[in-house]
């Protein structure tokens, strides 16, 4: 499989850079596309769709092809891939029917592929995305490989897309689905947010949406632990605060703790969405962003990756949390920078509202505040 990645501020930058791709006879047949919201996605998505490329697209809070992280630009890495060794899905679930939706997905890539593999992403702030993997579970079982992550919109919090050649969903998954007896498919998501203060007791949840906590509503013990001021509908920056600087670590009996970010508020009872499930009566703990040294265990991760289960690799996608450029700023660049270095091939990544991979204990998880890199190599 041949990859190439490139990239641009407008349709006509990115058809001078398809063009110029091209030149050589290379013949791309499927794009991950990651966009800002400010892109013209339907006049990408038909420049892509005229010259036969399949599309497996999401907009995002930031797009990279190399260490250099973009702003309202659109990124791609092109593969050459053959057609019958891969499938696009894209589905809505505006009732809220997130595992039915995915078992649905699931049951058609059976009936395509005897190993099937997904990478996956979704669109709407309330989305259970854990819900998303344990679909595919469902179906394929335990082992199955899934990996991607939540759409973004440029740190606005109000509307993400999925999209592919002729439709988008800003309520939806979108799977590629990889034949992976033909497509060998790995990743892994490392995180370093660290846990400060006791541990407290979710006293009433639903699903991924969180009431009370030691039986305070969740967004006042949340304001509280982090001197919020202005907790009100009225503040614009306030579910950006809460997001990357006051994230919920689920505790575990087993394996390191999983983040929970609050993502939507209800003001009608001071609770809130987040990406994945909290149970009731779970043990969360609050956060602070890490050291600078956490991105030294990102690439040493994506190194024991490569030494135990991908010594090589075709090309590289990342999904890297909104909340870590918040936090790193310009030093996000040398984690990026890392790591490319790590395979040296084409890459494109972006920064999403969650990541979803294997982590601690092999579990299908939904990750928040990580860093995600899925390498592919065709056997």
């Amino acid at each position: 499989m041949k990859a190439k990645s490139i990239k641009g501020k407008s349709p006509v930058e990115i058809q001078s850079a398809l063009e110029i791709s091209m030149a050589d006879g290379f013949k791309p047949t499927l794009a991950i596309v990651f966009l800002s919201v400010s892109q013209d996605r339907k006049a990408i998505c038909k420049l892509l769709d005229n010259n036969g490329i399949a599309i497996f697209g999401a907009t995002t809070s930031g797009e990279f092809i190399d260490e250099e992280t973009e702003k309202g630009s659109a990124v791609m890495l092109l593969l050459d891939i053959k057609k019958e060794y891969f499938q696009i899905y894209l589905d809505g679930y505006p009732k809220k029917n997130y595992r039915e939706t995915s078992r649905s997905i699931a049951q058609k890539a059976i009936t395509k592929f005897t190993k099937p593999a997904f990478l996956i992403s979704g669109s709407h702030m309330e989305t259970d995305a854990e819900q998303l993997l344990f679909g595919f579970e469902d179906i394929v079982g335990k082992e199955v490989n899934v990996y991607g992550g939540m759409a973004s919109d440029d740190y606005t919090f109000t509307e993400q897309f999925v999209f592919t050649n002729t439709k988008e969903s800003n309520q939806g998954i979108i799977a590629l689905l990889l034949d992976e007896e033909k497509v060998k498919i790995k990743g892994k998501a490392t995180c370093g947010w660290k846990a400060v203060g006791t541990e407290k007791t979710v006293t009433k949840s639903e699903g991924n949406h969180v009431f009370t906590v030691d039986n305070i509503p969740v967004l006042d013990i949340t304001a509280k632990y982090g001197g919020l001021q202005n907790v009100s509908p009225d503040n614009a920056g306030l579910l950006l605060e809460i997001a990357a600087n006051l994230p919920l670590q689920l505790q575990r009996e087993k394996g390191d703790p999983v983040m929970r970010p609050g993502l939507v508020v209800d003001w009608n009872d001071r609770s809130f969405y987040c990406s994945g499930s909290v149970p009731q009566g779970a043990k969360v703990r609050f956060s602070i962003p890490p050291d600078f040294d956490v991105m030294e265990k990102v690439i040493k991760g994506a190194e024991e990756l490569k030494a135990t289960e991908m010594p090589d690799a075709d090309a590289l996608i990342v999904f890297s949390c909104a909340g870590r450029i918040l936090a790193f700023g310009p030093m996000m660049n040398m984690e990026i920078e890392g790591l490319k270095k790590v395979w040296n091939v084409p890459m494109a990544g972006m920064f999403s509202n969650a990541e979803l991979a294997r982590a601690t204990g092999g579990n299908l998880e939904m990750h928040n505040l990580t860093t995600c890199c899925v390498a592919l190599k065709e056997k």
